[in-house]
């Protein structure tokens, strides 16, 4: 569009002005036999009212012979910045499909990190009630009970860290997506 604008100068303009209203000393459309001279440009020289109100017009062309070169540097402009708005979105593209596939790779990560802390969690949960069984039975010390409730709780803790970053990646993904 803006290679069309700076060409546009290449061609000839043409303008029209209109003018209409009071041409006279006193802000009246007529003026009476009292406030005038007597003076017209009518061929009488005495009138009772002289009407005030007028209009002119002026047309004008212009047609561009020579302007040192500043139409054709106006077109070579718009064309360079045509170019590099091209340039630009073609860069804002390829950083946008670099972005969504880093975001989705890292959702991908987060799931299956969650898969492995749940199963891990599960263990972890299986480990404490054997260890309170055997507790229990009089094999086993408070301590390893102590060592397994330990591991239960930080397995709790980190399946609840995997599933926050796994919420943050699909959130992420939906920012550069929408819904779905």
């Amino acid at each position: 569009m803006g290679i069309s604008v700076a060409r546009y100068a290449y061609l000839p303009t043409f303008g029209l002005d209109l003018w209409y209203g009071i041409d006279a000393n006193q802000f009246a459309a007529v003026s009476s036999e009292a406030e005038s001279t007597g003076r017209s440009t009518l061929p009488h020289f005495e009138v009772r009212n002289r009407q005030n109100l007028g209009y002119s017009a002026a047309a004008t062309l212009t047609i561009p012979v020579w302007n040192w070169g500043s139409t054709h540097s106006k077109v070579k402009q718009a064309m360079l910045k045509e170019r590099q708005a091209e340039l630009d979105l073609t860069l804002a593209q390829k950083q946008l499909q670099a972005e969504l596939a880093s975001t989705y790779r890292e959702a991908e990560t987060a799931l299956s990190q969650v898969q492995s802390l749940r199963s891990s969690g599960d263990l972890s949960a299986e480990s404490l009630r054997l260890t309170l069984l055997r507790y229990e039975a009089g094999e086993a010390t408070a301590l390893e009970v102590v060592d397994a409730q330990t591991t239960a709780s930080q397995a709790r803790g980190a399946y609840d860290d995997g599933l926050l970053r796994y919420r943050v990646a699909l959130a992420n993904l939906q920012t550069l997506t929408g819904n779905f």
